[in-house]
């Protein structure tokens, strides 16, 4: 069965993050066509992504795509039988070690029950012959002998019983030796026939977009309630720049919805990641030591900045029953006096965030200057204007906490994410709180 050893490079786990949203944010600007086309590099994604379901062929109507889905089942399906086979050999040969183990020992001791018990017979003659009845040597000899007699029914009965399991628990081993080979080998064969399947939709993709976009009609269909539902959703959605306020907070509004869109694109990242993860798992029986909590740290993160994107965006859970059916000038009171425990909070979690990042890169991992810095054996400036290439380089440094498990990705980063998180929902509060006070002024 083929397997999938890969484990992700912490630097490429970090730099994803920045990297893919960026892409993602682009791509997302680009201005759509005014006709919806099939395309060649969504087809090559897709293959790349899913084409083990077949998603690629589904992708561009295809229905060749079915043919795919009982092939990955069987794949599915003999890996179950595969798993369940090698557990029954595991416990077959269980058995068959502990049985011969069992009969190299009691034969061993059988047979020198049965060497010594002539002599301790003939101990016992001599003791009854020579000394008086009921005397501690005759005593002693009928012992000797009596528990030899035991020793040696209680090991050939040992011996039959481990014999009995032997000759059950070898079939038994065979057998689910060649089930497992068998199982084994269906699932191997059956990915070779849908990498051969997804190697050949590599040449024949752009003949498949092409077909597809030829079927498209020349002009979109749209009946009158779907027209009449756009516009609704058009009238009812907000643009960005809508939630930005005026004046000097307008960067600090800019900045949490470039913020707030820049880690939604961390979710794609999550199904790539998962769907990875079950893939490698239950289709190559090679389980990621690494998936989970890659994805784990990244929701972490994503609910960490976030938070300043959803108070901007009045997207935050809250009972409206009071507030809303208020003007505006009276919600602004409303938000100025509740505002003192906002910044508490938010304060808190600035404060602590530091204290945290501070700690994990306070960790003793080598002579890191970083690490230096944050236990306050120098200080700030002195850390960069020391710092130098082996900071990176060096294999004996590490900037601070790492986890626990095998993947060992670094911990701090998330920290000072924290820190960031932190700091965008202090300065959003500080926007609110300004445009709060500018409601009040204008009494409107």
């Amino acid at each position: 069965m083929p397997s999938l050893d890969l484990t992700l490079p912490h630097w490429a786990y970090w730099i994803g993050l920045i990297v893919f949203p960026l892409i993602a944010m682009a791509l997302a600007r680009r201005p759509k066509p005014a006709r919806r086309r099939y395309s060649l590099s969504l087809g090559y994604f897709i293959l790349v992504t899913g084409g083990m379901l077949g998603l690629h062929r589904f992708y561009v109507k295809n229905l060749l795509g079915l043919l795919f889905i009982p092939v990955f089942l069987a794949i599915l399906f003999a890996n179950a039988q595969s798993q369940d086979a090698r557990s029954a050999v595991s416990d077959a040969d269980n058995v068959v070690r502990q049985a011969e183990r069992i009969l190299n020992r009691e034969e061993e001791r059988v047979a020198t029950a049965e060497a010594d018990l002539p002599g301790l017979r003939a101990e016992l003659e001599e003791a009854i012959a020579t000394e008086e009845e009921g005397s501690f040597a005759i005593r002693r000899a009928e012992r000797n002998v009596e528990r030899a007699e035991q020793r040696l029914e209680e090991g050939r009965a040992r011996i039959a019983e481990a014999s009995a399991e032997l000759e059950t628990a070898r079939p038994l081993a065979a057998t689910a030796q060649g089930d497992f080979s068998y199982w084994n080998n269906v699932a191997r064969y059956a990915i070779y026939i849908l990498l051969a399947a997804m190697a050949v939709d590599l040449f024949l993709m752009p003949g498949l977009v092409r077909r597809a976009n030829a079927r498209l009609p020349e002009s979109e269909q749209v009946s009158e309630a779907e027209l009449a539902l756009r516009k609704l959703e058009e009238s009812e959605r907000k643009d960005d720049a809508d939630w930005v306020s005026d004046g000097w907070t307008g960067w600090i509004d800019r900045t949490n919805l470039f913020a707030g869109e820049f880690v939604a694109y961390w979710a794609v990242i999550a199904v790539f990641v998962y769907y990875f993860e079950v893939v490698s798992r239950y289709v190559f029986g090679s389980p990621t030591n690494w998936a989970h909590e890659a994805m784990y740290l990244m929701f972490g993160m994503q609910y960490l900045i976030a938070g300043s994107y959803a108070m901007l965006t009045e997207t935050h859970v809250r009972v409206d029953i009071f507030y809303a059916p208020m003007k505006r000038s009276n919600k602004a009171w409303v938000d100025l006096l509740t505002s003192v425990f906002f910044f508490i909070f938010a304060g808190t979690l600035l404060v602590t965030s530091y204290i945290f990042a501070l700690d994990a890169n306070a960790v003793a991992t080598g002579n890191g200057l970083m690490s230096d810095w944050a236990r306050g054996d120098i200080g700030f400036l002195e850390m960069l204007g020391n710092w130098n290439m082996d900071q990176w380089t060096d294999p004996n440094i590490r900037w601070g906490e790492i986890s626990f498990n095998e993947w060992e990705v670094p911990l701090w980063p998330m920290k000072w994410v924290m820190v960031i998180g932190g700091l965008l929902l202090v300065l959003q509060g500080i926007s609110k709180l300004a445009q709060d006070i500018r409601a009040v002024a204008r009494g409107a």
